[in-house]
């Protein structure tokens, strides 16, 4: 049986379902990759068939429209404003491509912002599964991700704040997806978007988080189904530069900071403001620069300039991770059982944060909006000397290696297109 795997956003996004890829290859299916052309060497670099979708994620960071979706922060009436101008036109670019990719194939698995693919299965009369690294099923749990912080409206709150923000997402791509639904031969989604669909058929949504860190509400149907990370370990075959490893060999475990495909505005200013927190603390660090542009050339011999490092082979090594909060990196950073300080930017940084604090695996969120040497200095410090966060951050790291996130995902779609 042939899979389409259609991945639309940053290496964030691409990342994980070319573990679930790999994955349900060893488990006999064939799998064609779509993602957008930067990926394509890191697609192939895993043997797997590789399928261009148009846009330039690493491009798109840097412009007016994505700065200003960036400054939203957790703020729900500011990112739908930028989120619709971003949004309308990465949809339009990928669409056709996508189609493309899918041709031939029997099943599509897809992200959020591939949802193309969602009218294309139909159109197909194909079977088509969603994969999710944050929850947007609606639940009386919790408030939806773009809530403010510490937000709780209650259990009817939470169950409508759901659904708006569903709608909120919709809504901006809605014209466009209504005319490609016309040029498919399909009927218009009614008001309630593609999501009345996904209940009254029982569309499946996996979602590639733990359940130790956020565990599944017992609201939830049961075709949506939280499986566990789906980790992709690159450490086989990659071998750290020697610099790296005299730097680490030369004193105590340094921490850990780095933003991610997440791009200040002033990448100049948030590297001096890095540095001076470490200096506070007297901690060592090690600086990714990423393709935020972080760190200059006049480092202080105390920290350590990376460009790229696998997290499965670095995390382990360091005091405390000090990062955005985005989906993969937090993964990353619980399974190895460190100390997290998150800074969020926007979009669902914050809601991890908490997930972060809330657990006792790290202080509360510094916000990028309101990121000072002291504030960070005062995260950093706790997290690297405080024996209850540290007992917890273990404990969490050791229960989520116990998990196969990968494993359950292929278990269940295996059963539901009965191969």
């Amino acid at each position: 049986m042939r899979i389409t795997m259609v991945a639309v956003g940053t290496r964030g996004d691409v990342q994980p379902l070319i573990a679930l890829s790999l994955g349900l290859q060893r488990a006999g299916f064939e799998v064609n990759f779509a993602t957008h052309h930067s990926f394509e060497s890191f697609v192939t670099g895993f043997g797997l068939p590789f399928n261009p979708l148009a846009g330039n994620p690493q491009e798109l960071i840097h412009t007016e429209e994505v700065q200003g979706w960036l400054k939203s922060g957790s703020n729900p009436i500011e990112f739908a404003h930028h989120f619709l101008q971003i949004a309308e036109k990465l949809v339009h670019e990928v669409t056709h491509d996508t189609l493309a990719a899918c041709q031939g194939t029997d099943a599509i698995i897809f992200t959020a912002l591939g949802a193309a693919a969602f009218d294309i299965g139909e159109s197909m009369k194909i079977p088509v599964i969603g994969a999710g690294l944050q929850p947007i099923t609606p639940t009386r749990a919790y408030p939806p991700m773009l809530m403010p912080v510490d937000f709780n409206p209650g259990n009817i709150g939470n169950l409508i704040g759901h659904h708006a923000m569903l709608n909120l997402f919709y809504r901006p791509v809605a014209g466009h997806i209504r005319a490609w639904r016309k040029e498919l031969g399909l009927k218009p989604h009614g008001l309630r978007g593609p999501f009345r669909r996904v209940f009254r058929e029982k569309i499946p949504i996996l979602y590639g988080y733990s359940p130790s860190v956020l565990p599944q509400p017992p609201d939830w149907p049961d075709w949506h189904r939280v499986t566990g990370y789906w980790f992709l370990d690159e450490v086989k075959g990659w071998q750290p530069p020697a610099e790296l490893e005299s730097f680490l060999a030369a004193g105590p475990p340094p921490v850990y900071v780095g933003f991610g495909s997440m791009s200040p505005r002033d990448p100049a200013m948030a590297a001096d403001i890095i540095i001076e927190a470490l200096e506070i603390t007297g901690q060592r660090g090690i600086l990714l620069s990423g393709w935020a542009g972080l760190g200059r050339s006049n480092l202080p011999e105390s920290i350590y300039r990376l460009d790229a490092a696998p997290h499965d082979w670095l995390f382990p090594k360091m005091a405390a991770v000090v990062h955005h909060g985005g989906a993969g990196t937090t993964a990353a950073g619980l399974r190895a059982g460190v100390p997290t300080v998150t800074t969020p930017f926007f979009s669902d940084q914050p809601f991890w944060g908490l997930r972060v604090r809330d657990l006792g695996v790290g202080p509360a969120p510094v916000p990028q909006k309101r990121m000072t040497a002291k504030r960070l200095a005062a995260a950093i410090r706790r997290a690297v000397t405080d024996p209850s966060m540290k007992t917890k951050a273990g404990a969490l790291g050791a229960a989520i290696r116990q998990e196969d996130g990968i494993a359950t995902a292929v278990s269940f779609i295996r059963t539901y297109l009965g191969h």
